[in-house]
């Protein structure tokens, strides 16, 4: 049986409440330069390669923020720890804080690329934008890894059963 593209025989609600089981570390992606500041949770995201270091991270084409990750060329990946759960919201759009303002919550700084960096974060990772695949209703952004930066240690907060939970030690 073959399938043309974007064709699946599963109900898009079936593979939803499937995913929902599957427990996902939180992020923050940000980003900053000619076309602004903007920052949105995440949870779709892998390792590429370490040689080099590559990864990719899936955003919604329709998205008010989309548009400036893909002109800046630069983002910060930031690993969430158990104790980011309000930030987590408030990057998922969960509040009224629009792009400049929801980064008047957590501790931010510049990094190497420009991108805003979770001073808090787990782990950063600075990425310079290679390429963008459409996928579907997503852009998949992979990003070339500039910079690392290890925070705290500590639990990570997870995503499973539409809600938060969060990882032992």
């Amino acid at each position: 049986m073959t399938f043309a593209k974007g064709e699946s025989m599963l109900d898009p609600k079936a593979y939803r409440d499937a995913m929902s089981e599957v427990a996902s570390p939180v992020h923050l992606i940000a980003t900053d330069g000619v076309a602004g500041v903007a920052g949105m949770t995440v949870t779709a995201h892998a390792s590429i390669s370490d040689q080099p270091p590559t990864m990719l991270v899936c955003l919604n084409r329709h998205s008010p923020s989309t548009r400036r990750f893909l002109e800046n060329g630069v983002f910060s990946l930031n690993a969430l720890g158990a104790a980011d759960e309000a930030l987590a919201d408030i990057f998922a759009g969960r509040t009224d804080a629009h792009f400049e303002q929801k980064f008047t919550h957590g501790d931010w700084r510049k990094g190497v690329t420009g991108a805003p960096v979770l001073r808090s974060a787990l782990v950063s990772f600075e990425c310079r934008l290679i390429d963008v695949k459409d996928v579907e209703t997503h852009h998949v952004l992979i990003g070339a890894v500039v910079a690392v930066a290890h925070g705290g240690a500590g639990a990570s907060l997870l995503y499973r059963r539409r809600g938060y939970d969060r990882s032992r030690k």
